[in-house]
């Protein structure tokens, strides 16, 4: 006989999660939107195994702040990832640079406010960053750096920048940012993943989620558990598209074949 689940047992485990995720109390739920934010969300998708407490939070502060969700959810999240230790002020500050080019500067700001604001709250010393440039540099180093930094990061080569916008890739995005060492790879794997999946366009996706598995950062069992995740934040409908290409890539991972034919 199939053994039946308590609802109890459901709330209790949901308000036990929600209060470690947010570093505090909770109130109880006012609404039904609010119970299933407890009974689901903290009580059945956060207390899964598979994926780390560390990019749990790291996808849902950037799923926050590209769906518009108010200060005080992406506070909480901030709040309790430096209360938890689950990430470090320094992390957090990396984290906000890196939405910046994946998500747009003006997104990025708001999650670095965020993290101002958990700072002055909870008195917060410390958290000191390298600067992006400390000394002069040559344009052409750069260019080479994050030329190589790229095919490491997608597991391919880039062509030649034909376009300022391409330029901006290899001696920003890859040769000043991805090569920065104060948020680990696998970190800036899930930030990044969040901005190219929620723009919904095949290609980045593809390739996004195949270099993620084909570098090692990322296991398949661990890109399943982000579809889910991301679906809480983007919704189902966004998430069947994600869901599909991670299908398709990890099958091309174990062949050992190419993101694109």
């Amino acid at each position: 006989m199939m053994a039946l689940l308590d609802p109890k047992e459901r709330s209790g485990r949901g308000r036990t999660m929600q209060a470690e995720v947010f570093g505090e109390p909770v109130p109880e739920p006012q609404s039904l939107f609010e119970e299933s934010w407890r009974d689901f969300v903290f009580a059945e998708v956060w207390t899964r195994p598979v994926m780390p407490r560390r990019a749990r939070y790291l996808v849902s502060l950037a799923s926050a702040v590209l769906t518009g969700a108010d200060n005080d959810l992406i506070d909480g999240y901030v709040r309790g990832a430096l209360k938890s230790g689950a990430l470090s002020l320094t992390e957090l500050r990396e984290a906000a640079l890196h939405l910046g080019p994946y998500t747009g500067w003006a997104r990025g700001a708001r999650l670095d406010k965020a993290v101002t604001r958990a700072v002055q709250a909870l008195g917060i010393k410390g958290g000191e960053t390298a600067p992006i440039r400390a000394e002069p540099w040559n344009p052409e180093v750069r260019d080479a750096q994050g030329r190589e930094e790229f095919a490491k990061v997608m597991t391919f080569g880039s062509g030649p920048p034909a376009t300022p916008y391409l330029e901006a890739i290899h001696n920003f995005v890859f040769g000043e940012m991805w090569s920065r060492r104060a948020l680990n790879e696998p970190s800036r794997r899930w930030l990044t993943l969040v901005g190219v999946c929620d723009a919904g366009i095949e290609i980045p996706i593809k390739s996004h989620v195949h270099a993620a598995m084909a570098s090692g950062n990322c296991t398949p069992e661990e890109m399943q558990e982000f579809v889910l995740a991301f679906a809480l934040f983007h919704g189902w409908p966004k998430a069947s598209l994600v869901q599909s290409a991670v299908f398709a890539m990890i099958e091309k991972v174990k062949a050992g074949l190419p993101w694109q034919d």
